[in-house]
């Protein structure tokens, strides 16, 4: 045993076996630059997927709000000019508030049908608008979404196929 570790090559034999501190420093380096572009890339796929169930949480709640709207009678749509709501969205069921949506209601005449159109008095035209803040960090950034649609006092099928029906 004692001929083996006075033996020269041995000694170079396990010289080489070891690492170089410039070659350790050089491995640590580049999994720190790993370790945080898997970081970064992993907290923009979140933040992009909230932004995501946002945005489609404010599409579901003008959807629900229109077809609501849609049922209601002549009078009703008539007789208010603009109604507000707020509804919240925890995602997660959590004791949190979660996003909040504030949003508007407009009802008007149908500005965009020409004033000669015998129809124009039996015709509403209905304006959801909904808003709501998300945070980048500490930056906040509103949102807006807009939905519009005409409803006819009698149904829309009397203006298409007539008093009669198809």
């Amino acid at each position: 045993m004692l001929m083996i570790l006075r033996n020269p090559r041995y000694s170079q034999f396990r010289l080489r076996l070891g690492y170089t501190l410039a070659e350790v420093l050089f491995a640590v380096v580049i999994l720190a630059v790993i370790a945080c572009a898997f970081y970064a890339g992993l907290s923009s796929g979140f933040a992009i997927v909230q932004s995501t169930r946002e945005d489609l949480r404010a599409t579901q709640i003008l959807t629900q709000k229109v077809e609501a709207l849609r049922l209601c009678r002549w009078d009703q749509l008539t007789n208010f000019a603009s109604f507000t709501f707020q509804d919240t969205y925890d995602p997660f069921g959590a004791n949190s508030s979660g996003t909040v949506y504030s949003g508007t209601i407009i009802t008007n005449a149908a500005a965009a049908i020409p004033d000669t159109a015998a129809y124009k008095a039996n015709m509403r035209q209905l304006t959801v608008t909904i808003s709501w803040t998300n945070f980048n960090g500490l930056q906040p950034l509103p949102h807006s979404r807009q939905m519009q649609t005409y409803v006819a006092r009698y149904g829309l099928q009397n203006y298409i196929w007539g008093a009669g029906g198809p």
